[in-house]
């Protein structure tokens, strides 16, 4: 198991890294329309990335520079925490704060014998209980509605002792 995951981790960083590769120099990892000549300087093939902003192309590193509301997470900090705190019996499988999704494998909640699996979904920045969502099920499906219900409402008590105690300082 051990040696799969490895292999697997492995295999992400050669993806990553030879993703960087093949750009060419007069490209620089744009997206869309590569310009030749700097607009005005007649200079072929002269990218350089404090000229990129002025261009019509963008290129991937214009999604960490941006201010766009696009380019940023849109998840509430103290939800995201509150439900990691939670949850924390259950061993994390997967989460990506871009989209606001964690995914949690099988645990045992303390005191109990039943085995839970958690997705939770934060999808807004308010502290706010449309704001998150979560999908919880055992080992035979979906559990009881109320029982899902009492996980998000944990979750938000939590988030909302959180944002408290932030605020005292």
């Amino acid at each position: 198991m051990l040696s799969r995951a490895i292999r697997s981790f492995v295999v992400l960083c050669l993806i990553g890294a030879l993703s960087a590769c093949g750009a060419g120099l007069g490209s620089l990892g744009r997206i869309g329309p590569a310009a030749s000549q700097e607009e005005g300087s007649g200079a072929p093939g002269k990218n350089l990335p404090q000229d990129e902003a002025n261009e019509t192309g963008s290129t991937i590193w214009d999604a960490f520079r941006s201010s766009n509301s696009e380019a940023s997470i849109k998840v509430n900090r103290y939800i995201w925490q509150a439900a990691l705190d939670v949850l924390s019996f259950m061993p994390l499988e997967s989460v990506d704060p871009f989209s606001g999704v964690i995914v949690f494998g099988y645990g045992n909640p303390p005191g109990s014998s039943k085995v839970y699996r958690a997705t939770v979904y934060v999808k807004d920045p308010a502290l706010d209980a449309r704001s998150l969502n979560v999908a919880l099920a055992g080992r035979a499906g979906p559990v009881a509605p109320e029982t899902q219900r009492a996980v998000e409402d944990a979750i938000l008590n939590r988030a909302r002792q959180m944002r408290i105690a932030d605020s005292r300082y």
